[in-house]
């Protein structure tokens, strides 16, 4: 998974980058957008549309404070009164916003 998205998401979420997104793999938590690594086709469109720059490439520079992982769990571990993973649903259109946060990111504080 080439492309997650950071911090700088939280509280912001511009969208842009889910109206960029060729294969719809970018979904909506409460604060924050994750990038669904098993259905991301690595093209980049997002990174370069996102205005406050919270989508970064693990092919350049380091990846920073466990974002990377944080965008792989809103996939593959039980979400707050969801009962199971979501997996791979095949595009946020299928599922519409999902409306939780994995662990990391309903702990911080708001920005808001």
């Amino acid at each position: 998974m080439p492309f997650y998205i950071g911090e700088a998401c939280v509280d912001e979420m511009d969208k842009s980058c889910t109206e960029e997104c060729p294969v719809d793999c970018i979904y909506e938590g409460e604060r924050k957008l994750y990038i669904n690594p098993s259905e991301c086709i690595d093209c980049g469109a997002c990174e370069t549309v996102c205005p406050v720059e919270a989508i970064s490439s693990t092919l350049r520079g380091t990846p920073s404070a466990g974002w990377v992982a944080d965008n792989a769990a809103f996939f593959t571990e039980s979400l707050p009164g969801r009962a199971e993973a979501l997996g791979n649903p095949g595009g946020s259109r299928r599922t519409g916003v999902i409306g939780v946060d994995t662990t990391k990111v309903a702990a911080l504080e708001s920005r808001t």
